[in-house]
């Protein structure tokens, strides 16, 4: 039985890392699991903190206990203390600059009360891609409370930074779709690795897993790298007011979709000499369909037979 996406989505990489920085973030990993000190991660959208955290508690000596995710974003006071007062779990704060005003008060009383008198709590573990010590300057997230989360802060490099890691990474992703959509592992060409060791990779470890996953799901690897060959590098060329444009899983997707269907369509077209009424037959559409999707492949000029 394949996995299910919620299981993918939880599932966590933990590959022993080429890059120093990472080699040496690994170790102060280890030593984490084994206490309860607050760790707050700090890295770009899609740099791995959730699976640090995940990592941190598994490594632990209590690696079955829960792990919750609260999004702060939409986290209420009520909900967040009955949640940090749940004993033998590791609560996960997605996006802690993103608490509200009340929330942060309560936050911080709450962990100030379980180090004042030694109260069995939740293990708290932040995770931020803002510049909190820029919103602590502005008045925007509390200072007491930055300071209670960081007992230990890791700031995690962003995928450029860490190119080495790529090849592990890519075959990992590979293998895990290859799994999910039961279907042969990929093997990438040499153009394609060096595609993928040269680009930035604004949106991180999870927008090289969204090219992987196309690139299983097309089941063909030049097919798939048709359409992410493109968006890749319009991505990577492309600014937004400064910004590097970011690549969605949608758009890496539909690129992707995009070319393999033509590809099918072109494939059934030659088996039946063009002719398209057969071919709708063969690709179970109608012919009307056929003539549309032909005609946004650029083969609209072709009379119908």
């Amino acid at each position: 039985m394949p996995a299910s996406a919620q299981d993918l989505a939880i599932a966590v990489p933990f590959l022993d890392a080429v890059n120093p920085t990472m080699k040496g973030m690994e170790a102060v990993i280890k030593e984490l699991a084994h206490n309860a000190v607050p760790v707050l991660l700090i890295g770009e959208p899609g740099t791995g903190k959730r699976t640090i955290a995940k990592r941190i508690q598994i490594g632990s000596i209590q690696p079955n206990r829960e792990f919750r995710i609260l999004r702060c974003s939409d986290l209420s006071t009520s909900s967040m203390m009955s949640n940090l007062q749940s004993q033998g779990t590791t609560l996960y704060f997605d996006e802690v600059g993103d608490l509200s005003g009340e929330c942060q008060e309560n936050l911080m009383q709450g962990l100030s009360a379980q180090a004042s008198d030694g109260a069995k709590g939740a293990r708290v573990i932040a995770g931020s891609s803002r510049d909190l010590e820029r919103d602590v300057r502005s008045g925007v997230f509390r200072e007491d409370l930055y300071y209670r989360l960081s007992g230990v802060c890791l700031r995690i490099p962003p995928l450029r930074q860490r190119k080495e890691d790529i090849p592990a990474l890519i075959n990992f992703f590979l293998a895990r779709y290859s799994e999910f959509f039961q279907r042969a592992a990929a093997e990438l060409s040499a153009s394609t690795r060096q595609l993928f060791l040269n680009y930035s990779w604004p949106g991180n470890l999870r927008e090289l897993e969204a090219a992987a996953r196309a690139i299983v799901a097309v089941g063909d690897e030049s097919v798939a790298m048709g359409g992410l060959r493109s968006t890749l590098v319009r991505s990577d060329n492309g600014t937004n007011g400064g910004r590097v444009s970011r690549v969605s899983l949608k758009d890496v997707a539909r690129a992707a979709s995009r070319e393999a269907e033509k590809e099918l369509i072109l494939k059934a077209l030659t088996r039946t000499r063009w002719n398209r009424r057969r071919a709708a037959q063969d690709l179970q559409i109608s012919y009307k369909a056929l003539l549309y999707k032909l005609k946004q492949l650029g083969y609209g000029e072709y009379e119908a037979s």
